[in-house]
Parts: structure tokens; C-alpha cells; sequence
């Protein structure tokens, strides 16, 4: 039984309802979790078409299980895609996504402000396997960009909010470059979510996810995801992706043959995921189900005590700036009333006066707000990025990226604002007298 919403129903309507079904066994209202790790042939031919692909019926759970479909076409929906493939984190759904784009010995252009988990990938595991990746300002001209693009380019690679400085990013201009360059823009939209921003409507081909953070929105699981937006001619750029466009072994028709605009969401699903076998289990994404049906109550209280924090924390004698894209007189405030018209997300990040010892007395004055290593939470955290995610990196190449020794990120979590702005101006005037 379908459960699919009118096309003309809104997003608060779809995050409860896309892409789920009503099982014709039990009928069961919540999309259950399919704790299994194979399916019952219904007979010999019907493995065969599993096997081949030819069935819509599922083979294995390395890389196909219903629980997980109904979040990833639910994620789709949201975003304005075709499909949507769960994996088992953020940084696996980076690494599938790029691995299915491009083979050892070929280039992808990144912008330069980008997660530093994400960098160190690049620059470890992934650059080990024959990728090279060239960073560039994001607020490069066009001309810079393209002057960039290599025969072997093989994708453009940004995220929508950048994490931790919240410096946002020109989505439309790096669209317009890769349309240009007849090469896929992957973005990833994990700190916006879908609520805040989509970016297929700005010209992005590929969309990821950490569904960790505020898609699942309760810090209880790890996963990721990828969206196939549906929209890039793979047909145009056949010289560059011959694995969606040339013929299949034995004669099999071409990715882009046997599925058209969903060309790129299936060769995820049906090599690269289940070859590497990032596989999300089920349970987690039960969890992360429960959670997107909340997403856009969650989001606008998010973004609401966020911006009050970000208000509240930069007339503080101890604080010497505060990072967020929705203040006023930030840098990216033009660009985030663009993209990010319902609020600039929910990372707010200040700079201590007094460097790392006055990050130090802070966090360890904190009492509501915790302090640990991850972001999207209901609960308000924080973490000194210098000396553990940013840790591996010099001091010359920390300031570079703007990680300055007093810089702590907070993700703002759904607590009463007067509560969270309480602990944090608490931990700060602990600081003060030391300026």
C-alpha cells in the first residue's frame, strides 16, 4: 500500500510521509526495521533477475534494505532528487560519492573551507588511492574556477555552510561553473539539512548528508547518505564517465540506458556500495526516520537559539569575534539571506581574546552545555577545533583556514535559549579577568 504524499503537499507534510509504504502483511503505521540479512528467492529465475538487476525486488542487504530505501527516498523528496542511497557515515557517503565519479590518477576541485575531517580524507586515505584534490577560494570569479578544470576533473566539491566558520557558500556561481565545465557539483548539506537549503535548486548535481547531525537530531546513531538530483547529462560527458555510459559486461546496456536520470543513484547502490560495503544497519536508520519527521520543528528552533546565542555572545569583554553568517554585519550575510532564507543554521563559533588558555578555563566551565565532538544534537555542545579536530595541523596552516588558538565551536542545541546563553556568559566572565 502506498503512502506516498500529493506532490502538491508541503515539506513539513513530506518529512512524515515520502517515500514510505504500508506493508501488506501487517499494515503496520511506522515503517518497520528489516533486521535481515538476505530475501527468499520466490524461484530460481527470480534470483537470477535479482542478481542481474532486471528486478525491483532486492538481492542482499550489503547495499539494499526496505527500511533504509524508505529513508533515502525520504531524503530525496525533501531534497528535490531522484534517489537517495543511505550509507553507513558522512564520510563514507563522501567517499562513495567520489569513488563513483572518478578512478585513480584524476582530479576534483574543492572549495578551500571545508570540514577538517573531510580535508584529512583528502588528503590521507582518498589521495592514497590515486585522488588529487586542488582547493580554491570559494569566492574565486568564475574565469579562476574554469581556468582550474583538467581533461581528468572529474567533480566540483563544496559544502553549503562550511563547518566551523559558517562561511557560506556562492552555490549558484560553482553551479554555473560546472554546468560550464560538463562536470557534477556534489555539495554537502549536512549543517543547512533540506529545511534551509536545497541546493539542486542552485545548480548542484550530487547532495550528501552526515545523517548523524540534525537529520536524525538526537546523537544516537551514525550514518550517511547520497542524492542522485537527476539532473547532470551524463550522456554529454561520456568521455569522462564511461562507467555510466559505456555498455555493461557481457552486452548489458549502460547505467544511463537502463535508468536514465537515475543513472548515477544505481551505479552508487549497485557497485560502489555494495562492493565496498558501507552498509548502514537498519536500526539506525529506524532512529533516523523518527527524527526527520521533526526536522523543520527542530530546524527553526535551532536556528532561533542560535541566533540569539550568536547575539547575545559577541558584546562579551572575552570574546573577540563570533562566526555566524545570520549576524547583521557578517561577511556572508547577503549570501545566507539567499540560500538560507529561513534561518543561517545552528553553528555559532567565537574567538576568545586570550587564545587557547581562555578556550581551556571555558570550556571547562561549562555546566548545561557539553563539551564534546559532534554537531546537530537537541543538546547544546561545544569544542575547542584547534587543539583536537583542527590538532594534526600547524599553527600556520590552522590560522590559514581561519582556526585561530581562542576559536570554540557551538552547535546550539533546542534547550531554552535564556539557559544556554546563561552557561555559556558564565564559562566567558570566567575568562574576562584574564584579558
Amino acid at each position: 500500500m502506498s503512502d506516498q504524499p500529493d506532490e502538491r503537499h508541503g515539506f513539513e507534510t513530506r518529512q512524515i510521509h515520502a517515500g514510505a509504504f504500508v506493508d501488506a502483511e501487517a499494515f503496520a503505521r511506522v515503517t518497520p526495521i528489516y533486521q535481515t540479512a538476505g530475501y527468499v528467492f520466490e524461484d530460481f529465475d527470480d534470483g537470477v533477475e535479482r542478481f542481474a538487476g532486471r528486478s525491483g525486488r532486492r538481492a542482499y542487504s550489503r547495499n539494499d534494505n526496505p527500511t533504509n530505501i524508505v529513508a533515502g527516498r525520504r531524503l530525496a523528496d525533501l531534497e528535490g532528487g531522484v534517489d537517495g542511497i543511505l550509507v553507513a557515515s558522512g564520510q563514507a557517503a563522501i567517499a562513495a560519492a567520489l569513488f563513483a565519479l572518478a578512478s585513480a590518477g584524476d582530479h576534483i576541485l574543492t572549495t578551500r573551507s571545508l570540514y577538517e575531517g573531510t580535508r584529512e580524507m583528502f588528503r590521507g586515505a582518498l589521495r592514497r588511492q590515486g585522488l588529487e584534490f586542488e582547493a580554491v577560494d570559494a569566492a574565486a570569479p568564475i574565469a579562476d574556477w574554469l581556468a582550474r578544470v583538467r581533461p581528468n576533473t572529474k567533480a566540483i566539491y563544496t559544502e553549503s555552510i562550511p563547518n566551523p566558520l559558517g562561511d557560506v557558500v556562492d552555490l549558484e556561481k560553482l553551479g554555473q561553473v560546472a554546468d560550464r565545465a560538463g562536470i557534477p557539483l556534489v555539495v554537502d548539506n549536512t549543517v543547512a539539512t533540506p529545511y534551509l537549503c536545497r541546493p539542486f535548486e542552485w545548480g548542484a548535481h550530487v547532495v550528501i548528508h552526515s545523517t548523524s547531525k540534525w537529520l536524525a537530531g538526537h546523537g544516537a546513531v551514525i550514518g550517511g547518505a547520497i542524492v542522485d538530483g537527476g539532473r547532470f547529462d551524463w550522456t554529454a560527458a561520456a568521455a569522462r564517465y564511461p562507467q555510466l555510459t559505456d555498455p555493461g559486461a557481457n552486452g548489458q546496456p549502460s547505467f544511463v540506458e537502463r535508468f536514465g536520470a537515475q543513472a548515477f543513484g544505481a551505479y552508487v547502490r549497485s557497485v560502489i556500495v555494495l562492493e565496498y560495503g558501507p552498509t548502514v544497519p537498519p536500526t539506525s536508520t529506524f532512529l533516523l526516520l523518527h527524527g526527520m519527521e521533526t526536522l523543520s520543528l527542530r530546524m527553526e528552533r535551532h536556528v532561533a537559539n542560535a541566533q540569539r546565542v550568536a547575539e547575545a555572545l559577541r558584546a562579551h569583554p572575552a570574546v573577540a569575534a563570533v562566526h555566524y553568517p545570520g549576524l547583521a554585519d557578517s561577511p556572508y550575510r547577503s549570501l545566507a539571506q539567499k540560500y538560507l532564507p529561513d534561518g543561517a543554521g545552528s553553528i555559532v563559533a567565537i574567538d576568545l581574546v586570550s587564545g587557547r588558555e581562555a578556550a581551556r578555563t571555558f570550556l571547562d566551565g561549562l555546566r548545561l552545555v557539553s563539551q564534546m565532538t559532534h554537531i546537530g544534537d537537541v543538546r547544546s555542545l561545544a569544542i575547542h577545533t584547534g587543539s583536537t579536530i583542527h590538532g594534526k595541523l600547524s599553527e600556520t596552516e590552522r590560522l590559514s583556514l581561519g582556526i585561530t588558538p581562542g576559536l570554540v565551536r557551538l552547535s546550539i542545541g533546542l534547550e531554552r535559549a535564556d539557559d544556554i546563553v546563561r552557561d555559556l556568559r558564565r564559562a566567558l566572565d570566567a575568562v574576562a579577568p584574564a584579558r
